[in-house]
């Protein structure tokens, strides 16, 4: 397994595949979990409840300023039960607007609280995504991982490297199939993508001519 976490992770993660042709494209993958771990600690923080009570969020694209944090499947613990996150909150506009930006940039505010990067937030991730890959995703939930795209049922382009649901059993990923996407979420994940798209072109192109 290679995982790249330096960035632009998901475009490094890509060219590092290409240039190993011997090593199944599918055992490279790059960190999203840093974003999905934030984006469960949003809605915990929200409700009141801890992160490990929260499950399910999705982190899709790219791990920049246009990846989606989606809680449309998400589900929270309260009071022993088990509710959609969209119905425990009952915020949509918090959830389709503040929730989605706050993740997308919280690296860049921690940076400017800090004046340092979130170092051990993503010592941590790494930890979780490695554990993971190694132990297996509990049964009933899934992480975010970038993964190639090949084959995905969610039309996002092959031969990207972009944040998904995954589920690993046996040191091996799956997508996690037959999400409903709305509008909302459809529009984000296109955005994301069209970046990745051009990305790998910029990284391609610069490659060819090294």
């Amino acid at each position: 397994m290679v995982i790249v976490v330096g960035n632009p992770a998901n475009t490094n993660c890509l060219t590092a595949s290409k240039s190993a042709p011997s090593i199944p494209k599918e055992n490279f993958s790059c960190l999203t979990r840093l974003d999905h771990n934030r984006a469960k600690a949003q809605v915990a923080l929200k409700l009141g409840v801890t992160a490990n009570d929260v499950k399910n969020v999705i982190i899709w694209g790219n791990h920049s300023s246009t990846q989606y944090p989606d809680v449309n499947h998400a589900k929270v613990k309260l009071q022993g039960k088990e509710v959609g996150v969209y119905e425990a909150l009952k915020d949509d506009s918090w959830l389709k607007g503040e929730f989605v930006t706050t993740v997308q940039q919280r690296g860049a505010a921690v940076i400017k609280a800090r004046k340092l990067s979130s170092a051990m937030s993503a010592a941590k991730a790494i930890c979780d995504h490695v554990r993971d890959i190694w132990f297996g995703t509990p049964e009933g939930e899934f992480v975010s991982m970038g993964v190639i795209s090949d084959g995905n049922s969610y039309g996002v382009p092959d031969d990207l490297l972009y944040s998904f649901p995954v589920v690993i059993k046996n040191k091996t990923w799956k997508f996690v199939e037959g999400l409903p996407i709305n509008d909302f979420s459809r529009e984000k994940m296109d955005l994301t993508a069209k970046e990745l798209t051009e990305e790998k072109e910029s990284a391609f192109e610069f490659l060819s001519s090294a």
